[in-house]
């Protein structure tokens, strides 16, 4: 830690209680009321009217000139929260997972436990460093492409042709989805396999409230019986064969892993349709995304770096994980053991006042550097607790877009998308396209 930081430490302020009550009603409560778990659509529908992001991050950029970039203490009773402000602090506060502070709050522990209550992200030690590694050597994160990269290309190629016809909305692009990824993850689309999403379902609606509604633990058995079910059938070219032979005893819960690739496959969907809303409404990017696709084979996998870059665009400019909490394990510069440190990742990922790029479409930033200098960018998290999954699911949604965008042009009808200013909430349930068949060479002239 450098002087100056340690001199912004002694200066950390306290909120008053007027804009404690500020940051409840236009950050924490907006978050929690679109669904932190699983998206509501009517809410998302409304947060899109109301541009509900935008209003929490001026909201933040007023608390920083008034209070200054250090941690601002909020007014919680019974509690101690604190609110980053600074993007070196959000670095600092992520480096240090999982202890001091721990990804495993308490928040987390009453919302993910109701479908899966020995996931990795709400373990404590020991088993979450064994949880990590399993996860890790499955997912195998670090690595552009997976060992079972080439079957899911095929797998995506096939499920993306069945979206061709003069529209393409949510709903059949998400059942498209779906159908990539229980085939990804559990090696199928049976009647069994949709009833373990079915369930999912149920228990993400439930897991929205957290603490304000007890678990229902029967349904949340025979959820996680399912899974064990069809993950033990480790059916080829899955995520669940690949599970079945990485060691594991009963402590580890390899199956009971299962349900967050599940519920991050989710939000993977959101940013794949945002991104496509994108590229459909930028034309520059459009065509460099394109660029090189007709010749590709893209019943085998590929790279695809600027297709990459857009789906992380997509995750900077609308975060499908709005707020990052840490809790202290012991006393901290934060605050005393078991503070609550609450990111809010829209302010940083849209901060006009030190982003140039804040409502821009700019996928370069991925590739030359830039991101990576900025360390409150962060569309997996990131430091020790970075999500395991992440080129995998980078790998899944570049692939869908390259299928998407390979034959097709597409325009998107009643959400503005204005280039330079783009919207700081997006109703991914409300996006609706035009498909137009168009060979590549056409887009390129036309």
């Amino acid at each position: 830690m450098t002087r100056a930081d340690q001199e912004r430490r002694i200066s950390t302020a306290t909120a008053s209680v007027p804009d404690t009550l500020r940051v409840a009603a236009m950050v924490a409560a907006p978050t929690i009321a679109v669904g932190i778990i699983k998206r509501r659509p009517h809410m998302m529908a409304l947060a899109q009217t109301i541009q509900a992001d935008r209003a929490g991050i001026r909201l933040l950029r007023r608390l920083r000139a008034k209070y200054g970039d250090g941690p601002l203490r909020l007014r919680v009773p019974g509690r101690s929260v604190t609110l980053p402000l600074a993007a070196e602090d959000v670095g600092e506060l992520l480096a240090g997972a999982p202890h001091p502070f721990s990804p495993a709050t308490r928040e987390k522990k009453a919302a993910l436990g109701h479908f899966q209550p020995n996931g990795v992200l709400i373990s404590e030690p020991p088993e979450r460093a064994e949880r990590r590694r399993f996860n890790e050597t499955v997912l195998e994160p670090g690595q552009p492409l997976h060992e079972l990269a080439a079957p899911w290309a095929a797998i995506i190629r096939d499920e993306a042709a069945s979206l061709r016809g003069a529209e393409l909305d949510w709903t059949g692009f998400d059942q498209a989805w779906w159908r990539v990824v229980r085939r990804v993850v559990l090696g199928g689309d049976n009647a069994a396999d949709r009833e373990v999403t079915d369930l999912l379902d149920r228990l993400r609606l439930d897991a929205n409230w957290a603490y304000a509604r007890p678990p229902r633990r029967r349904l949340r058995e025979r959820f996680l019986n399912t899974v064990r079910r069809q993950v033990g059938w480790a059916r080829p070219d899955s995520l669940a064969a690949k599970l079945a032979k990485v060691p594991g005893d009963g402590a580890l819960d390899p199956a009971g892993q299962v349900p967050h690739w599940l519920f991050a496959f989710d939000a993977a969907g959101i940013v794949t349709f945002r991104a496509l809303a994108l590229l459909a409404t930028h034309p520059v990017e459009a065509e460099r995304a394109c660029s090189g696709l007709g010749s590709l084979d893209l019943a085998v996998p590929h790279q695809l770096p600027y297709l990459r870059a857009c789906v992380l665009e997509s995750v900077r400019l609308w975060p499908t994980t709005p707020a990052l909490l840490r809790e202290s394990r012991v006393d901290t510069e934060w605050g005393p053991d078991g503070t609550t440190e609450f990111v809010y990742t829209p302010f940083f990922h849209r901060d006009s006042e030190r982003l140039p790029y804040a409502d821009r479409f700019e996928p370069e930033i991925w590739l030359d550097g830039r991101a990576q200098e900025n360390p409150a960018l962060v569309p997996f998290s990131a430091g020790p607790a970075i999500c395991p999954g992440r080129d995998l699911v980078l790998f899944t949604a570049s692939t869908m877009l390259a299928n998407l965008l390979r034959d097709n042009r597409y325009e998107l009808r009643g959400t503005s998308m204005t280039p330079g200013r783009l919207p700081a909430t997006v109703n991914n349930f409300g996006l609706r396209f035009e498909s137009i068949a168009e060979p590549l060479s056409a887009q390129r002239t036309g």
